[in-house]
């Protein structure tokens, strides 16, 4: 198959769109198909890139739309550029946005013949405080754009039950199929976390805890540092490692009491063996639909303590695999403890490292490449009006 993917984020963007997209196109070639990606231009982006087709991009635009630092807002291109992608001969065209990415999508697949597959990752809902307008006029905007666009495709995937209950309240009764995001579980398997832990100076015996992603208002930061200072309280060699950067680190560095390390952004190599360092990891978030560092921490044997949210219900097993409590402090605290207690902790760790076996990414990459075929198969069909 020769398989377009038209995305408004990518490497080395670090979200977990750019990630789960880099994973499945590394999956779907492992499969033996032409993947070809088309994503705006970034300044890190290496000098040459096979099967990566780079769009006009700006960071001013980027900043105006509250997008994050590190997302340079795609730009459209124009009929010379366009006439230079290798879009006549796709078989299928796959994006992840309704926006830009995702109308260019409906307009290569017209203009290639190709059915078109979109994946609704994100909650917009949340993160309406990053719009330059208010939020009921950018509801107003985003629900009956979203709904209209999930029409006009050929099948729509979702990553978890969030995302389903997210476009059926926009107003789209279409089918949804769920499909999570990829995991390369031999890399976390074979990742060991003890020169992690020196590099950040926190001793081998030390409990440590662990949070991993984007720093970012959503994100319940000040809730979760609280919660660690709350459990702290009680088991004083506690340890909570920081990993990641975003617009709230610089706050949340200058509130952090003592036990608390900020490790700043990691490559992306390095995510296994940081959270092969943790014993457990903590998230107070309640936007998540199901993020990559929750699913990679799962894989990595690291049991989850998250607040109540649509992920945190899609992927931990109450006792199983990780804990969820409501999102206040006492609440994550008592969790926290309780995950690390020593006749706890071993059972979640294991158990966790099994749980993420659904995730692989040569299955999911298969499956992948079955939801393609039956669109295929179908024809492209045509919205109508």
């Amino acid at each position: 198959m020769r398989i377009g993917i038209v995305t408004a984020t990518y490497l080395p963007s670090r979200n977990g769109v750019a990630t789960s997209t880099a994973l499945f196109a590394r999956g779907l070639r492992e499969r033996g198909h032409d993947v070809r990606i088309f994503a705006p231009r970034h300044p890190l982006m290496p000098g040459h890139e096979d099967g990566v087709y780079r769009l006009n991009s700006s960071f001013a635009g980027a900043r105006a739309l509250g997008a994050p630092a590190d997302y340079p807002v795609m730009l459209a291109p124009g009929p010379l550029l366009t006439g230079r992608l290798p879009l006549r001969d796709l078989d299928v065209l796959h994006t992840m946005h309704p926006f830009l990415a995702g109308q260019l999508a409906l307009k290569w697949g017209r203009l290639a013949g190709a059915p078109v597959v979109y994946t609704a990752h994100t909650q917009y809902d949340q993160y309406l405080h990053y719009a330059p307008m208010p939020p009921s006029v950018g509801r107003a905007i985003l629900r009956p754009h979203i709904s209209a666009f999930a029409r006009r495709v050929d099948a729509v995937l979702a990553p978890g039950q969030a995302m389903v209950d997210m476009l059926r309240a926009y107003g789209y009764a279409g089918a949804v199929q769920l499909f999570p995001n990829p995991v390369d579980l031999a890399a976390f398997r074979a990742a060991g976390g003890d020169a992690f832990r020196a590099e950040f100076h926190v001793p081998a015996d030390a409990p440590l805890v662990m949070y991993l992603g984007r720093l970012a208002p959503e994100k319940n930061l000040d809730v979760m540092m609280h919660a660690f200072n709350v459990a702290r309280a009680s088991r004083p060699e506690l340890r909570l490692l920081v990993v990641g950067d975003g617009p709230s680190r610089a706050q949340a560095q200058a509130r952090a009491l003592e036990g608390v390390t900020f490790t700043g952004p990691l490559p992306y190599a390095r995510v296994p063996e940081a959270l092969s360092a943790a014993d457990v990891f903590l998230t107070a978030s309640t936007s998540e639909v199901l993020p990559m560092s929750m699913i990679e921490a799962l894989a990595a044997g690291t049991p989850l303590v998250a607040a109540r949210s649509p992920a945190a219900l899609d992927l931990i097993r109450e006792g199983v695999n990780g804990l969820i409590r409501d999102a206040t402090q006492s609440a994550l605290a008592d969790g926290l403890l309780a995950a690390l207690h020593r006749d706890a902790l071993a059972g979640l760790q294991a158990r966790a490292r099994e749980s993420a076996a659904q995730y692989d990414l040569g299955t999911l990459a298969g499956n992948l490449e079955g939801v393609y075929q039956a669109v295929m198969g179908r024809g492209r069909r045509r919205p109508a009006g």
